[in-house]
């Protein structure tokens, strides 16, 4: 378990980076924040933590107030974490302290974290790329597992207290860039997976079935999985979830159109055939251009409840 006195800095206060950030206030950590968004510094800034107006004022506050310090990113995709880590004027890297454990969040292309990794080494710190599984639930509950690509074992080890002070199991995959590897297999099955539900869900109902029903006997057969047990689609089937609530929040339709370009990116470079990954971005594409793209990505059940059936041509 890290230390109670720990400091973190943290980049980047979304839907996942805020209830992050938060629960390491929760147990006990210094946190210095930035995000774009100045509501979402005010909320944690009134939660306990310290706030500034960039990155690289986290970077220095954070070589201000202890000697080896962890920074962590949690961000959009692989324009915000190039500009957070060494584009951009204020950027991380350019104030970091040799000695700062960089770990990096987002779901980004295995590439880029590579990338980042040299330039740490140069800089004199250590970084490991750490996507995480479990959504906004998991952020919220501390109940994340951590995708973690690091050089050795140990950095891994370096990593872990602070890690599992968010989240539940810390799973190493391989070299830098490997944790996005695997989190970026796992979105394009989550993809799949939810509209597989959302069309049974739909088709189950209007063929008479009552959905909680139709749930039940999903989440205790052949089609149990994440999308249906934990995150079901289908309005009225579970508490808690975005689709009880307008499927606001969570995690958007347009962040899973990103996953899979990124997915459908690497599969292109490695060779890899991904026919159903191509028809689950069609999907999300579709959902997007009718205005669903900032709702989560489980609103697709909304777009195939409203989609027009073309009667088959006699």
């Amino acid at each position: 378990m890290a230390s109670r006195r720990m400091t973190v800095g943290f980049v980047g206060l979304g839907n996942m980076g805020s209830r992050m950030a938060a629960n390491l206030l929760r147990k006990g950590c210094r946190v210095v924040a930035y995000d774009t968004q100045q509501g979402a510094m005010g909320r944690l800034r009134d939660a306990g933590a310290q706030t500034v107006e960039s990155p690289a004022l986290v970077s220095r506050v954070l070589a201000e107030q202890t000697e080896s310090g962890v920074l962590i990113s949690m961000l959009p995709g692989n324009a915000q974490v190039r500009d957070a880590y060494w584009l951009a004027d204020d950027s991380i890297l350019s104030s970091v302290a040799a000695g700062t454990r960089l770990i990096d969040c987002s779901t980004i292309a295995p590439a880029i974290a590579r990338e980042i990794a040299a330039k740490a080494e140069a800089a004199g710190c250590e970084f490991v790329d750490a996507p995480v599984s479990g959504g906004v639930v998991g952020a919220e509950a501390a109940t994340l597992t951590f995708m973690v690509g690091a050089a050795t074992a140990d950095a891994v080890e370096r990593a872990r207290p602070v890690l599992e002070l968010m989240g539940q199991r810390v799973l190493h995959c391989g070299d830098v860039g490997s944790g996005q590897a695997a989190k970026l297999s796992n979105n394009l099955v989550l993809a799949v997976s939810m509209i597989g539900v959302a069309e049974g869900m739909l088709l189950g109902e209007r063929l008479g079935v009552d959905k909680k029903v139709l749930a039940s006997i999903f989440n205790s057969s052949s089609a149990r999985c994440w999308s249906s047990d934990t995150y079901n689609p289908c309005p009225g089937v579970m508490d808690n979830v975005p689709a009880a609530r307008d499927y606001q929040g969570g995690f958007a339709v347009n962040l899973m159109r990103k996953d899979l370009g990124l997915a459908l990116d690497a599969a292109t470079a490695s060779e890899t055939a991904l026919r159903a990954a191509r028809m689950a971005l069609s999907t999300y594409d579709e959902a997007a251009a009718t205005g669903l793209g900032d709702k989560d990505f489980s609103a697709v059940y909304r777009l195939l409840e409203e989609a027009k059936i073309e009667p088959p041509v006699k």
